[in-house]
């Protein structure tokens, strides 16, 4: 059993010893993990944990994640100097990616959608849609200038009451209409115009033949009808 522990602790401070050699400089954070390592070609490695302090104004905050070749790479979190939550965000070449929410001191305030593209190949296929048929699209090669677009659903909130305040649909930095949803709006009001129709047809089908009769011939007369009062101021 001793041997057991004996030979664990050594491969520990094999695997230390190599990641040392690895960073010209690193920290130590309270667990004895390496955190903040920069290799020998001044790239940021691994682990880090950034601070910064308050600046001409400018709120200070601390963030952590994970640098690769000294690019950002995967989730990271943001924190504000006391402590709270105020971004989780998502990282690939360097750029933002996929989701990223944003958070005030009453919680989520925007959810922003991002595609990061790739340094070695930017060109990207993208669905084109008909103005015509909004279900309708070709796929296009395009090639893409900035190194990260906003792509996807952003959404916005009001975190007092805890409701979505807009929404918005982006392709490859351009903002999408919403003639989608303009059409699905008409249609519901085609819908509801349609069951009103419905609804009064039923509601002619209940009256006697004579009534509707009377009510078609004298639809457009102004009929005087007694309703008992003497006519006496």
């Amino acid at each position: 059993m001793r041997c057991s522990v004996s030979f664990f602790i050594l491969i520990l401070m094999i695997v230390h010893s190599e990641l040392f050699a690895q960073c010209k400089t690193y920290q130590l954070d309270a667990k004895r993990d390496t955190i903040n390592c920069t290799d020998f070609q001044n790239h940021k490695q691994g682990d880090w944990i950034t601070k910064v302090t308050d600046n001409h104004g400018e709120p200070g905050y601390r963030e952590e994640g994970v640098y690769k070749d000294d690019k950002k790479e995967g989730a990271w979190t943001r924190y504000n100097l006391m402590g709270d939550t105020t971004a989780d965000e998502n990282y690939k070449w360097g750029c933002k990616n996929g989701m990223q929410r944003y958070y005030n001191l009453l919680g989520l305030v925007r959810e922003e959608s991002w595609k990061a593209i790739d340094p070695k190949n930017p060109y990207d296929t993208v669905r084109v849609y008909d103005l015509n048929t909004p279900d309708k699209y070709d796929l296009k090669v395009v090639k893409v200038e900035a190194s990260s677009v906003k792509h996807g659903t952003w959404t916005y909130y009001d975190p007092e009451r805890q409701a979505i305040t807009k929404t918005e649909e982006y392709v490859i930095d351009q903002l999408v209409s919403n003639r989608k949803k303009t059409i699905t709006e008409l249609n519901d009001s085609v819908i509801t115009a349609q069951k009103n129709l419905l609804d009064t047809s039923a509601m002619n089908k209940k009256k006697p033949a004579e009534v509707l009769q009377y009510e078609k011939k004298n639809a457009k007369k102004k009929i005087k009808v007694r309703d008992g009062a003497t006519g006496v101021p």
